[in-house]
């Protein structure tokens, strides 16, 4: 919990500005669709405070440890509808981790 706010508030100020968060070990909660939406709840509210927007960040349910939703759809997770997320170019939607990660913008350099 405390390692999770070090982290996004470190990301935040060395100029992280778009964000994943992957919630793992849900095979360890039963794939508990309870538990997935209040770490979703619990995480927004911090990396609001760092000064991300939850609406831009794209929350997906995992289980490294079995591969689950990773890189296809899990079958373990039929309440599991995917993720939205707001981006400068519109609306972006996916599933999995893969999805998430397909969908970060690159960043603008300076030139």
């Amino acid at each position: 919990d405390g390692q999770t706010r070090e982290h996004a508030l470190l990301a935040f100020t060395l100029g992280v500005r778009q964000l994943i968060v992957a919630v793992n070990k849900m095979d360890s909660v039963k794939w508990s669709e309870d538990r997935f939406n209040e770490i979703i709840k619990e995480t927004s509210t911090f990396i609001k405070k760092v000064g991300y927007n939850p609406k831009a960040v794209a929350f997906v349910p995992i289980s490294g440890w079995h591969g689950d939703n990773m890189l296809e759809e899990s079958s373990n997770l039929p309440w599991y509808k995917g993720w939205t997320k707001e981006t400068k170019s519109g609306v972006v939607k996916g599933k999995t981790l893969l999805d998430a990660i397909d969908a970060i913008e690159p960043p603008a350099r300076p030139s």
